[in-house]
């Protein structure tokens, strides 16, 4: 009989647990990560291979950025590189005041975003400041780190667009762009390295 009641504080006490290390990261009025993103176009980046994938690096890549969902993907060759999807926003994207008036979401490998009456800023002011971007970790320990990213935290992260290709043609290539939307529009980043706050 004591082993009810035992179980029942256990399973409590990990409910808790799982509620305060996953709950969203609030933080104060004001775009919290007001930089865009930099990207640099050049001919002489890495290319990295990874299992049967041919990952070709297109641009240098960095940003910090307030974390507006997560997803995690464990099905299709999609998730056998990236294993995560952030959705990102800087600038106005990463501002509580902007933010509270949005519905966000993820699935599928995309980012959705939507608002009751009218939009808190111009729709392509929110296209221009965020986006879901794939995550290729480069290594175990940024899988890790990737892993463990929460909503409402703010990601520094460094590495390179890229596009991949296997040998059976299949073809997976990053947007090069802030400015598109819908199918193709999302960055494929290989991350090299990714702090978090």
């Amino acid at each position: 009989m004591r082993l009810v009641p035992a179980l029942l504080l256990i399973a409590i006490a990990a409910g808790a647990w799982n509620y305060v290390s996953t709950r969203p990261i609030s933080h104060a009025q004001g775009a919290i990560a007001p930089a865009a993103p930099v990207q640099v176009d050049r001919a002489d980046l890495p290319s990295f291979r990874v299992g049967n994938y041919d990952i070709l690096s297109a641009a240098e890549f960095s940003l910090e950025a307030r974390v507006l969902a997560t997803e995690t993907y464990r099905r299709g060759r999609e998730a056998e590189l990236s294993p995560i999807d952030l959705a990102l926003g800087w600038g106005p994207m990463s501002d509580n005041a902007v933010l509270d008036r949005l519905k966000i979401s993820q699935g599928n490998r995309f980012y959705f975003y939507r608002w009751s009456d009218q939009p808190p800023i111009p729709p392509s002011d929110i296209v221009e400041n965020s986006a879901n971007m794939h995550m290729i970790p480069a290594t175990d320990e940024i899988k890790r780190r990737l892993d463990k990213v929460r909503v409402g935290q703010v990601v520094a992260l460094s590495g390179y667009l890229v596009r991949v290709q296997s040998p059976d043609g299949w073809r997976w290539n990053s947007s090069m762009t802030r400015r598109d939307t819908g199918n193709g529009a999302c960055e494929v980043v290989w991350v090299k390295d990714l702090t978090v706050r």
